[in-house]
């Protein structure tokens, strides 16, 4: 979804010989580092040489989504790919090399050849298109939508068993306040079978007085006498007033998009703490977003939300008591709804921003399909990430905890936070133990199973107080866990998520990417890599 330069290769057999025939410079010193195009040239040689057992054909093209390069040298390489020029759900893979280029082995959505009998649909896209507006109703019964459209997209879909055409179809509309609503629809492009469907709106130096945070620094720009709530420190990130307006353009669907009016102010001293001053909530925005690039890239290493050292942006007083946050990869930017005031408040709060802006990072990496299990660790990634970039503020007046959105709720939420890490059940719908008929839920409770994970491998389980909240983690097979902490689980997740996630991943197969980024970071048998068995089978997931 997100426009960005990608290199093309080709693995036919035809191009074999253009592949192997790069010739790296030579040196009469030690090899350099290997940089980006070296990882590319290496992995595009191994998918020729290996192509077999990948089970890539001459139908097939492949893609670059990213490169992560290890401090040893080691290279991974993430692909997308096409079939007879159509994208393919599910057929992503990384390649992974030694430090001298070599082929290690590879992590693949599917190991299915893509092939289908044919990519003409018998299905026609108007059809298509009907099918995705009536689910979008169909998922909002309650709601009176307006401006309703809908985009078909023609796919290969191999997260579902066996290969099969399809349309993926993005339907959005507004409901009577304006405020957006989107679902996804997949659709055999043959039969007219709905294959699946999901949400598509991924939901929850100045200074400047925030709702929730206190007083926070702030890096501005200045035009003239005036003072910009822009960051040309990273990225060129800023925030704006959306003027309460609503979009008319939702995932690719236009008509319009609501505006991003640059906040500005005479003192660089921005709002009052109060949502009686419109800069207070873009203090928490700002604030979030730069809080949320420090923790990736000094954590992490990673610069900025795509990797590519590009800002996003930031969109406050969105709609009309809009209950929700998302990020949207078609703007790459956040948008923020002020809430109702009765069951949440501005939705502006640290973890949600690291949690929205989480989702970002995934689409850039594993993207993990918003569906089923694969969904559920969706949401989980960026509750973990959420939570990891609170306690990186060190913040006092929001010091960090493992409950989620629990600045934003207000009475008529009826509990203390959106979610609980260390007991997802407290909410009454998120389990704390895997089952099979986990990928049937909303994946905001799916993410329990994850969350629970992630709490048990930082914290550990039985009682303890974190941030002034008393936490209590059981554990689904009796045993007592010991947790390595906070900043280890960081670099797991991290580096699962970067190198071995692909877009099918479900909870069996995170179980093994996170093992193998423990053993990669700390060693074979190392006792976080027997901690990280301990906390996935503590959850039933092993």
């Amino acid at each position: 979804m997100r426009s960005r330069p990608r290199l093309v290769t080709s693995v036919i057999a035809t191009a074999v010989a253009a592949l192997t025939a790069a010739v790296l410079p030579a040196t009469a010193t030690a090899d350099p580092a290997p940089d980006r195009a070296d990882a590319v040239r290496s992995a595009a040689s191994a998918l020729a040489e290996h192509a077999t057992e990948l089970a890539l054909t001459a139908g097939q093209r492949t893609s670059v989504r990213d490169v992560v390069i290890d401090p040893d040298g080691s290279r991974h390489v993430r692909y997308d790919r096409t079939f007879g020029g159509l994208p393919v759900l599910g057929g992503d893979l990384v390649v992974h090399l030694a430090p001298d280029g070599s082929y290690r082995g590879a992590s693949r959505a599917t190991r299915s050849d893509l092939a289908v009998p044919t990519v003409e649909p018998a299905v026609t896209a108007t059809k298509a298109a009907g099918l995705g507006t009536a689910a979008l109703r169909a998922a909002h019964p309650d709601t009176t939508l307006r401006k309703v459209a809908a985009k078909p997209l023609l796919v290969i879909d191999a997260l579902h068993g066996a290969p099969q055409l399809a349309w993926r179809t993005t339907a959005a509309g507004q409901d009577a306040k304006g405020n957006p609503e989107a679902h996804v629809v997949l659709t055999n492009a043959r039969t007219g079978k709905r294959i699946d469907s999901w949400d598509r709106l991924e939901s929850v130096t100045g200074d400047g007085k925030s709702l929730y945070g206190g007083t926070v620094p702030l890096e501005t720009s200045k035009s003239g006498e005036t003072f910009q709530l822009k960051d040309a420190t990273r990225g060129g990130t800023y925030t704006g007033d959306a003027q309460n307006k609503t979009d008319s353009c939702i995932l690719g669907i236009c008509w319009g998009r609501a505006p991003a009016v640059l906040f500005t102010d005479a003192d660089n001293h921005w709002g009052s703490g109060t949502t009686a001053d419109r800069s207070s909530a873009a203090v928490d925005a700002q604030y979030g977003t730069d809080t949320t690039w420090d923790y990736y890239k000094n954590v992490h290493g990673r610069n900025g939300i795509a990797g590519d050292g590009k800002g996003s942006y930031n969109r406050v007083h969105y709609g009309n008591g809009y209950n929700n946050a998302f990020w949207d990869d078609t703007c790459f930017c956040m948008t923020y709804g002020d809430g109702d005031g009765k069951v949440f408040g501005p939705l502006v709060a640290l973890d949600v921003a690291g949690h929205e802006m989480s989702h970002g990072v995934t689409s850039a990496t594993a993207n993990l399909t918003y569906s089923g299990e694969s969904g559920g660790l969706n949401e989980a990634t960026s509750d973990i990430f959420g939570t990891l970039v609170e306690f990186y503020a060190k913040n006092a007046s929001d010091p960090g905890d493992y409950l989620i959105g629990e600045k934003i709720v207000r009475p008529d939420f009826g509990q203390a936070a959106l979610r609980y890490m260390d007991k997802p059940s407290k909410d009454t719908k998120s389990p704390d133990c895997w089952n099979s008929s986990v990928k049937n839920l909303d994946v905001h409770y799916s993410s329990g199973i994850a969350n629970h994970f992630a709490y048990l491998l930082a914290e550990g389980s039985g009682q303890k107080v974190i941030g002034g909240v008393t936490h209590d983690s059981p554990t689904c097979n009796g045993t007592a866990v010991q947790g390595i902490g906070k900043d280890k689980l960081g670099k797991i997740w991290y580096r699962a998520l970067t190198v071995y996630m692909t877009s099918g991943t479900n909870y069996a197969a995170a179980r093994t990417a996170t093992l193998n980024a423990a053993k990669d970071l700390y060693g074979a048998d190392s006792a976080e890599q027997k901690a990280v068995a301990a906390a996935w089978s503590a959850v039933a997931v092993g």
